[in-house]
């Protein structure tokens, strides 16, 4: 983040602004919870001392003698100790006396003695020298508009957040505004908290169209409220156990946990689908009541619950130990997404059985489903396609040599285009500060 300081009514120029941005806003912006480093854009004010050669020459002195003299008599030194060791009864305060031993202007700076000659007379700075207020630097040029700037560069502490942080900045600088000098105003050249904010804002859209289509879909094919509305009840309570895993280890929400959550969305449901069409099914064949089950239901497949965790962690944990910045980036997104399914199976073991066996409805033994009116209609459309499929595998595995050969080309063609695409670190994109 970048905070620029500029003068809108040409009363103040470029030293003028850092010098001022220098005595009055760079150390509180550093005192700010989340700021790591503060560095100043521009020059300030500095005494600026222009020695002559030919005179140096002249008083047989070198730029070291002038130097040295500087630092000997332009020192900032301690004239003791208020209430010093060791301390009479009752003391309660000790404070270092500085006195005003720094030069201040450039009388002060052009009385510096810098020799005595053999016959008593005095060389001074100013013999040798043109001393005059001037910029630290006449290398940096600092310009928004074509006005005269300065500025601050703030850089993030480590494991701060970045909105909170850019929040605190902006309420910092709301108090010191009314003490700023006449014309002069904050703009802020380069800022990262809006992209932010709308990424993270896109996200969580996504994460409520991601849960809004999942239960639309699940009533579409389970065709029953009771029913949809048990894995619609497991996509809260994984999210918020996410979101205890995320706070244990000290992660953010941010675009890539928000990113592995909706993905890990329809994954989660999953499980609990699972549990649910298969509870429905052994009421529907055997006529058993939902608490029965239910208990047999979950004897059949837990195991088959179990091992979708385990393999589809195993795909996404190497991702946590990537070195690098490239782990930096993913760690996240796979300690999120990993924990997201783990709560997943915990839930469809614990909660779901138990939402199933006390929410469902007991289903008369036989029982297909709807047949008439639109779920009708769907159910008729998708035991057709169902047929349909069962039939092409069929033909598939009476022909296996052809369709290996085919899948060989897709393989073939994969690795041609994995190898022709271009590859970068990142994506390219655009982005529009404010």
């Amino acid at each position: 983040m970048v905070v620029g300081v500029i003068n809108t009514n040409g009363t103040m120029n470029q030293d003028d602004i850092s010098d001022y941005v220098a005595a009055n806003m760079k150390d509180p912006i550093s005192r700010t919870s989340g700021v790591g480093d503060v560095q100043l854009f521009g020059s300030q004010y500095a005494m600026r001392i222009w020695m002559d050669p030919n005179k140096l020459n002249n008083f047989q002195l070198t730029p070291v003698d002038v130097i040295s003299a500087l630092k000997a008599q332009n020192a900032q030194v301690a004239s003791g100790q208020l209430g010093g060791t060791p301390p009479v009864k009752g003391q309660q305060l000790n404070a270092s006396i500085i006195a005003q031993t720094r030069l201040t202007n450039t009388e002060e700076f052009g009385n510096i003695l810098l020799k005595v000659n053999q016959d008593g007379s005095q060389v001074r700075l100013r013999d040798v020298a043109k001393i005059e207020l001037g910029g630290e630097s006449y290398d940096v040029v600092a310009k928004f508009n074509g006005q005269p700037a300065s500025g601050l560069g703030i850089k993030l502490a480590t494991g701060a957040n970045a909105l909170d942080t850019a929040n605190a900045i902006r309420a910092e600088l709301a108090k010191m505004e009314p003490f700023f000098p006449s014309g002069m105003k904050i703009v802020y050249p380069y800022d990262t908290t809006p992209f932010v904010k709308i990424s993270i804002h896109e996200v969580v859209k996504t994460l409520v169209e991601a849960i809004i289509l999942v239960f639309l879909v699940m009533y579409l094919f389970l065709q029953n409220f009771r029913a949809t509305l048990i894995p619609t009840i497991a996509v809260p309570v994984v999210l918020l156990g996410t979101f205890a895993v995320l706070a244990a280890f000290g992660f953010s929400i941010n675009t890539l946990t928000m990113f592995g959550m909706v993905l890990a969305i329809g994954l989660l449901v999953d499980d609990a689908i699972v549990v649910v069409e298969n509870v429905e099914r052994v009421m529907a064949e055997e006529g058993l009541p939902p608490k029965e089950a239910t208990r047999k239901s979950m004897g059949q497949i837990q195991g088959a619950l179990v091992g979708i965790a385990m393999v589809l962690s195993a795909v996404f944990i190497p991702m946590a130990f990537f070195g690098g910045s490239t782990g930096a980036i993913y760690r996240q997104f796979s300690i999120t997404i990993v924990s997201a399914m783990a709560l997943s199976v915990l839930v469809a073991l614990i909660l779901t059985p138990a939402l199933c066996a006390t929410m469902l409805k007991p289903i008369q033994k036989g029982s297909h489903g709807a047949t008439t009116g639109f779920f009708g209609w769907f159910n008729r459309m998708f035991d057709k396609s169902t047929h349909h499929y069962t039939d092409s595998v069929g033909n598939i595995l009476r022909s296996t040599g052809r369709y290996l050969v085919l899948y060989l080309i897709i393989v073939v063609g994969m690795a041609w285009l994995f190898v022709r695409l271009p590859s970068s670190f990142l994506p390219t994109r655009t982005r529009v500060y404010s």
